[in-house]
């Protein structure tokens, strides 16, 4: 009997940003979910399918520092996310005050009151035991800048990467010698990587994936885009030019490297939450999930990186082979 009423305990991950924190419960068919914040204490209560099968589930966290009351959560089918927003905006060395174990006021004290003095230091000792069967996983390390990239850039990244439309129209009017599908391959690749996938989505927007997207989008924008300022205006460097039409070799398979692994990681994310789907009317009544097309475009993806590789190589054979075969 006693171990019947002894509660359980689920598995409990966590990330953050600088103004919220993230905790992803792993429960499943959650039903009838007790979620508060009361003196800066997390409660949670509910009834789901976890590692002991169903059951109630329960368990208290006190956070490292001070947190609204409101909270926001989702359940889904296999999981149940919460949030909780900082009242101040900063990054926390970890998510409870206590370093060892998170702070826990076990809600069987008063009955422990009438024990003696062994059975109470035994009970305290399965509690903590108990206690540390939370498994409070960040999945932001200390260089927590890794992981958020998008926080930090993402305002400046929107702008850039919707100004590089005026490259489809340079293209158009001839400032500079592109064809026009390369160019428009690569903004609308980009813009819809950046706006749909990574825009739309929370949980890609912590993912170590963007780092490396807009690594590569702009280590390769610092060498093309100077190359293009200089022959607007007849100026040749040979450095930079060299640069320019070599530094695509390892970034731009790299770079779609990285936008495929960020598709591959949003496809089951848009499945799982819906988001862009929609039902065809009747008779069809048939529902499309976005990320079906997102499947489509990840095949479209390589076909198009294929494309801009097969320019560029003619692009360098024409601007530095020529110069090799004079130098024969």
């Amino acid at each position: 009997m006693q171990s019947q009423s002894q509660s359980l305990t689920p598995h409990v991950h966590w990330a953050q940003r600088h103004s919220e924190l993230y905790l992803r419960v792993e429960l499943s068919d959650v039903q009838s979910p007790e979620i508060t914040i009361t003196d800066n204490v997390l409660h949670f209560k509910a009834q789901g399918h976890g590692a002991k099968g169903d059951n109630v589930y329960e368990f208290q966290l006190a956070f490292l520092e001070s947190v609204m009351p409101q909270l926001v959560y989702k359940v889904t089918q296999r999981q149940l996310n919460i949030t909780v927003q900082k009242k101040e905006s900063n990054w926390w060395e970890r998510l409870t005050k206590q370093e060892r174990r998170p702070l826990f006021l076990a809600p069987d004290f008063d009955r422990w009151q009438d024990e003696s003095d062994a059975e109470m230091e035994l009970k305290a000792k399965e509690e903590e035991e108990r206690i540390n069967k939370i498994r409070i996983e960040s999945r932001v390390p200390k260089d927590h800048s890794f992981y958020d990239t998008f926080h930090t850039i993402a305002d400046m990244m929107y702008f850039c990467q919707t100004l590089a439309f005026i490259e489809i129209l340079n293209s158009l009017v001839g400032i500079v010698r592109s064809p026009l599908i390369p160019s428009l391959l690569q903004v609308l690749g980009r813009n819809f990587v950046l706006f749909i996938v990574l825009g739309n989505v929370e949980e890609m927007q912590s993912k170590a994936v963007v780092f490396f997207v807009f690594y590569c989008w702009s280590i390769i924008e610092l060498f093309r885009y100077p190359f293009y300022m200089l022959s607007c205006i007849d100026i040749e460097w040979k450095l930079l030019t060299w640069i320019r039409y070599t530094i695509w070799i390892p970034l731009y398979p790299l770079g779609g490297l990285a936008e495929a692994v960020s598709l591959i990681q949003a496809i089951p994310i848009f499945s799982e939450t819906g988001k862009f789907s929609f039902t065809l009317p009747y008779p069809m009544s048939v529902t499309i999930k976005f990320s079906f097309f997102l499947q489509i475009y990840l095949i479209l993806l390589f076909l198009g990186l294929f494309i801009n590789l097969r320019h560029l190589y003619k692009q360098r054979r024409q601007h530095l082979g020529s110069k090799k075969r004079k130098m024969k």
